[in-house]
């Protein structure tokens, strides 16, 4: 026995049976001793239990010993698997099943792994820890399909990361029918920040930039501005046009610029990934 598997008596029942199933899912496997189909079941069983390490609890009854619980459960044959949730039985199979039929069933109860990442970087949030969050808030939302739910809450931390132009290609994607109220704050902290970011330094350097659009140098002080209100994206591009008109420009200022910026968004970053990219497809 460990922490993921435990037998089953009359003394441990309610605990076992009714109370940890209000945490999580706990699959009850009867079985007994002359029975050759649990002798085979038993160990597929047990490796998935400690295969998902804790997701669920393998509860084992000897139906022998067990007569009267086994009875209260409406046991008839054996084996017989049954998963309960919340107290009361929600699935199950009498007799012998493979492994990948087994897995199938626990599928339906278990948590989904994007669902797991997303507890994970909510605790994280929760300790301020936004950098060790967002890359796990990344992987629920792709895993996910790009769920709603899973898009608010990667916005949410993006926007307060100040990436907004990232925030709003999320949030870009999410379909009128999902545009709830929580969308509508996103939305307008979106909007705020938006406001916010352009100071009347980086005004005067759009105006000159969209006046000529050649002037590397507005570009790059420009871009520079972007760049100290995490607007990186934003700097990228700007960086990106003035190295596709001279790779050496300001003596190589702006390729080192470029460079350190996409080293500032982190290793495995998807817009340091894209970035990298469209320089070496620049360079090569």
């Amino acid at each position: 026995m460990n922490e993921y598997i435990v037998d089953v008596t009359a003394e441990n029942a309610q605990q076992v049976l009714i109370d940890e199933s209000m945490k999580r899912p706990v699959v009850v496997d009867f079985w007994a001793d002359w029975c050759e189909p649990c002798k085979q079941l038993m160990p597929v069983l047990e490796k998935l239990a400690n295969e998902y390490a804790g997701q669920f609890l393998l509860a084992k009854v000897n139906a022998d010993s067990e007569q009267m619980l086994a009875g209260q459960l409406g046991v008839r044959s054996l084996p017989t698997v049954m998963v309960l949730k919340e107290g009361q039985p929600v699935d199950g199979f009498a007799g012998l099943q493979s492994e990948q039929q087994v897995r199938e069933m626990l599928d339906k109860y278990l948590p989904k792994p994007w669902e797991q990442k997303l507890e994970q970087a909510q605790a994280l949030v929760a300790e301020d820890k936004l950098d060790e969050a967002l890359p796990l808030l990344r992987e629920a939302y792709t895993e996910s399909g790009e769920k709603p739910a899973f898009a608010k809450q990667l916005a949410a931390v993006l926007l307060e990361m100040n990436r907004v132009q990232e925030a709003e290609t999320v949030l870009g994607k999410i379909l009128l029918a999902d545009q709830d109220s929580d969308y509508q704050q996103l939305m307008a902290q979106l909007e705020l920040k938006q406001q916010a970011a352009d100071s009347p330094e980086i005004q005067a350097l759009q105006q000159a930039l969209a006046q000529n659009p050649d002037d590397n140098k507005a570009a790059m002080e420009l871009a520079v501005q972007y760049s100290q209100n995490h607007r990186q994206q934003e700097a990228l591009d700007l960086l990106l046009n003035i190295l596709r008109s001279d790779l050496g420009y300001a003596d190589g200022a702006a390729r080192q610029a470029y460079l350190d910026m996409v080293k500032s968004l982190g290793a495995g970053d998807p817009l340091a990934t894209q970035y990298q990219r469209k320089l070496m497809t620049l360079l090569y």
